[in-house]
């Protein structure tokens, strides 16, 4: 789960093109929008289609899921560990 989420902290710097900040800045379960990280709607979007294009995994995000799936690291990473086990 470890690796995941370092993966996840991975892909949210390089799609929304956060060059001032490193993975290990990335609290997992910190929030990502608003306070934390600070990301916005748009920030939702193209996160979004950088996990689906890397981990094969579908978001609905006009859902109330979808807020609490991006709502941190930890969220994610268990949403996409979920996903791929019911995938097996």
């Amino acid at each position: 789960m470890d690796e995941l989420k370092q993966e996840i902290k991975e892909v949210i710097i390089s799609s929304l093109q956060l060059e001032d900040i490193k993975p290990e800045n990335i609290v997992d379960e910190e929030p990502l929008f608003n306070e934390g990280l600070g990301l916005d709607s748009i920030d939702a979007l193209e996160l979004g289609v950088a996990l689906k294009k890397k981990f094969g995994i579908k978001f609905t995000l006009e859902s109330e899921d979808a807020k609490k799936v991006f709502s941190s690291v930890n969220s994610i990473a268990e949403y996409i560990f979920a996903e791929r086990a019911k995938e097996k």
